[in-house]
């Protein structure tokens, strides 16, 4: 048998990777002496042979058989995902672990995506033989940017963000704006890099980015309007207001409730977005006309399945309900009143003053990505967004809606509450989604908001509502908000301790 019941020390890894680039750096690495060390130190092993055979036998001793159809290539899928975007990988610290769980940061020696340091993290059985059931992999960062210890005064906080952020723009790791508020007062803004490379023109903080998926709380929060108004029910059926509904399994069986929450069943359109002519595509009833022909992945409620279909639903219910398109329900009815005066589904082939461009490395085509290029993203993403996502904020603005949804501006807080408080699990007790709002609390620490992302689009919006912080991040490079959100999440939780 390949793989042996035996725990490898910190030596034996450091073994395994004396070919690797870093490994002098690996010292510090020391695995516990524990079953849940020995099965990361058999991974790592597994890992970095860069061998397909070997990563299925690993599979097929050290992780728990599962009776899900597919089970086994979506965790290949796991090592292939890792070692396209690493190469191999060198541990480098163990952040946290106990008899069941570990986590631990790793340096890819051949990176090709957007990072190159990883957090990778295991969870196994209680019961013998103590099998992997779940395995981790999230955006990692250089120790060198810890946090230092001890409480931190606002201005301590201030020039570490500053450093922060200018040394990841240095290394072209970050382009974009972000602002840390506390009860909607800026602790740090800053804006770095360039809104476009073509004129060497700078980001601010009133530039306009690209808002990915974070466009769907717009839609949230314009859904629960109208029922606060007595104008529909979150119970109500589809075919209720839009009686024509080209599927009727949809009209007959979804609900406003599962249409939020990603329940529905319904699929995607993003492929079908770019099989028409999707520059034409201008208006809801137009992305309308992409998602009524795939059936439901499942009976409405039984099943979360994230889909930027459900969303479109919801916007020709506003429009149907309010008799105004949703374009200027959003503008009158929530960017208004909020203040939100750079915030609209921007038109990409109209000139829009300060409006970012996209810069990514990805492909969507069979030529190998070039971690070296740069190439913008126009041609990777809808001319105008809409209900599901896609239109253009600022970190201004984001602030700008956050004090408008908690100080009663959009919603009262019933419905503030009701759209913002966890449904459906998604990550475990911690981590849920409401009505197109995360809920998230991990320790205690409650935060709600939205995230988007695609190529050369990455945005975050956090809100602390128990401790009044308030993150809002927004870039034209891939993944890089996430990063810079995970920090000032840190920043946050190490002042209460």
């Amino acid at each position: 048998m390949l793989f042996k019941n035996t725990v490898l020390t910190s030596l034996t890894v450091l073994v395994l990777l004396a070919n690797s680039p870093f490994a002098a750096d690996s010292v510090e690495f020391k695995l516990p002496d524990t079953r849940v060390g020995e099965l990361t130190a058999e991974f790592i092993k597994a890992f970095n042979s860069g061998d397909k055979e070997q990563w299925t036998m690993f599979i097929s001793e050290y992780w728990k058989p599962s009776e899900q159809e597919g089970a086994t290539e979506r965790r290949l899928g796991f090592f292939e995902m890792l070692t396209n975007d690493l190469g191999p990988i060198e541990p480098v610290i163990v952040e946290s672990s106990d008899e069941f769980s570990i986590r631990f940061l790793a340096r890819g020696t051949v990176p090709q995506g957007p990072f190159e340091w990883i957090r990778i993290g295991f969870q196994i059985d209680t019961l013998a033989p103590n099998l992997i059931l779940r395995a981790s992999a999230d955006p990692g960062e250089n120790p060198k940017y810890a946090i230092p210890e001890g409480k931190l005064t606002d201005k301590d906080i201030a020039a570490f963000l500053e450093k922060y952020m200018a040394d990841l723009a240095a290394d072209d790791k970050f382009s974009g704006a972000a602002i840390l508020a506390r009860e909607g007062e800026p602790i740090f803004a800053g804006a770095f890099g360039l809104a476009s490379k073509r004129w060497n023109i700078p980001n601010k903080l009133d530039t306009k980015f690209n808002l990915g998926s974070m466009n769907k709380m717009f839609t949230s929060v314009a859904i629960a309007q109208l029922v606060q108004q007595g104008e529909l029910s979150f119970d109500d059926k589809v075919g209720t207001y839009l009686p024509d509904c080209p599927s009727k399994e949809i009209a007959d069986k979804v609900t406003i409730h599962h249409l939020l929450t990603h329940t529905s069943g319904m699929q995607d359109y993003w492929e079908e977005l770019f099989d028409s002519h999707w520059w034409e595509i201008k208006t809801v009833d137009q992305l309308a006309a992409l998602i009524y022909d795939d059936p439901l992945l499942c009976e409405p409620g039984e099943e979360f399945h994230y889909s930027n279909s459900g969303p479109i639903v919801l916007g020709q219910i506003i429009e149907k309900v309010s008799g105004r398109s949703y374009y200027d329900y959003i503008r009158e009815n929530i960017c208004k009143p909020a203040g939100m005066i750079n915030t609209d589904c921007y038109e990409v082939d109209t000139p829009t003053p300060n409006l970012a461009i996209g810069y990514t490395k990805e492909t969507y085509t069979d030529n190998e990505p070039r971690p070296d290029h740069w190439r913008n993203n126009l041609f990777m993403h809808a001319s105008k967004g809409g209900p599901a996502g896609g239109g253009y904020s600022t970190v201004e603005d984001l602030i700008r809606f956050d004090l408008a949804l908690h100080s009663g501006k959009l919603l009262s807080k019933e419905y503030v509450d009701i759209i913002t408080a966890g449904k459906v699990e998604i990550g475990g007790p911690e981590m849920k989604y409401g009505y197109l709002f995360g809920d998230e609390n991990f320790d205690g620490i409650r935060s709600v908001g939205h995230n988007g992302g695609a190529p050369g689009i990455n945005a975050e919006l956090k809100m602390y509502v128990d401790l009044g912080y308030t993150v809002a991040v927004m870039a034209n490079y891939d993944m890089a908000a996430d990063q810079v959100a995970h920090k000032m999440d840190e920043l946050i939780r190490q002042q209460q301790e």
